[in-house]
């Protein structure tokens, strides 16, 4: 959920909605399977087909958005539909394929990082951020500009390490509590797929934040007449948005091929491009373009998570998972009303 919300916080930069990302990935997943169970390739290049496959269907569908100036909402919807119905085809009427065991795709989900190297990559993260912070104070000091107080970038770097402490020692108590005389495992330790999060957090928040690209997207999404008059090549932004965004969704229908082992006829469908676009949207992402961080991905989808996991500890019985849709569509509609209200005031 929160990998497809990254890429889909892209989108929603320009105003864009993109409802296709949640079978995007179930599909690419289902061609990764074709490709490494039925035509024999390699794992590792079968992946890099299903990613490619969905980096070509944004292309496309941005393609469409820009130059054929069809609403986002027609063609997603339309991409939505047709998905389910092509990954139904490829992985055919028995429900599911299981994924060979024992490669490294399955163990991004289901293996951990040894304690020591887990330990290590936080404190490369922690003083890593802490040279960010401290290396823009000192540009901003040098180019005359007022600079964030030590003290108060002392206090975040703080705050970071406490947070990675905390959930590093969390991850390293054993949470296997089968053991007997037969069987005896250990599951300690962060899960690989940690690391990729905190990679593709660093890569989309450095690109926003830091590049040119990153302040085009938010220009194109704040007021998209001004950008193109200001010499913004606004189609290409448009399109590598969506290419983007699908991109992000095929790493996410990986994860979850990872997870689950196999790859499912119903993959990426139901309520997962719901969570992911509420992730995004209750993270702070604004729904009308130009507002938005990729921090917002991350928060709203520990939110989403939070609620639905905490609802179902507090209310038990048939009715529980009512009661946590209830929820979960209550605060989104909380941040969507939030951030309406935020833009209203900005333009009184």
């Amino acid at each position: 959920m929160i990998v497809m919300a990254m890429g889909l916080v892209f989108v929603l930069l320009l105003g864009e909605i993109d409802l296709s990302a949640g079978t995007t990935g179930g599909l690419c997943s289902a061609v990764m399977a074709v490709l490494m169970l039925r035509q024999g390739w390699y794992w590792w290049l079968a992946v890099l087909a299903g990613l490619g496959f969905g980096l070509a269907i944004g292309f496309v569908m941005g393609w469409l958005r820009a130059r054929a100036g069809i609403p986002s909402f027609v063609i997603t919807l339309a991409t939505f539909l047709a998905f389910q119905g092509a990954t139904l085809i490829l992985v055919g009427g028995q429900g599911s394929v299981i994924l060979p065991a024992g490669t490294p795709l399955i163990a991004l989900e289901n293996s951990f990082l040894p304690l020591w190297l887990g330990w290590t990559l936080l404190g490369v993260f922690v003083l890593g951020y802490a040279a960010v912070k401290l290396g823009d104070a000192r540009s901003r000091r040098r180019t005359g500009l007022s600079a964030t107080p030590v003290a108060v970038i002392v206090a975040k770097v703080a705050g970071v390490a406490v947070l990675g402490i905390a959930f590093t020692y969390e991850m390293g108590i054993n949470r296997n509590l089968v053991t007997n005389a037969f069987f005896s495992s250990k599951a300690q330790g962060e899960p690989w797929v940690v690391v990729l999060l905190a990679l593709l957090f660093v890569v989309w928040h450095f690109t926003l934040s830091r590049t040119r690209y990153g302040r085009h997207v938010y220009a194109v999404g704040g007021n998209e007449e001004a950008s193109r008059r200001g010499g913004v090549a606004v189609s290409r932004i448009r399109i590598s948005v969506f290419v983007i965004c699908s991109g992000m969704a095929a790493v996410s229908g990986l994860v979850a091929a990872s997870l689950l082992q196999s790859v499912q006829s119903n993959s990426g469908a139901g309520n997962t491009l719901l969570l992911a676009v509420g992730a995004a949207v209750i993270g702070g992402t604004s729904l009308f373009g130009g507002r938005g961080r990729m921090i917002d991905a991350v928060l709203g989808g520990l939110v989403v998570a939070v609620i639905i996991n905490g609802m179902s500890d507090l209310i038990q019985g048939s009715n529980s998972s009512g009661y946590e849709w209830v929820v979960t569509g209550a605060v989104l509609l909380l941040a969507a009303g939030f951030d309406a209200v935020v833009r209203r005031g900005k333009t009184a």
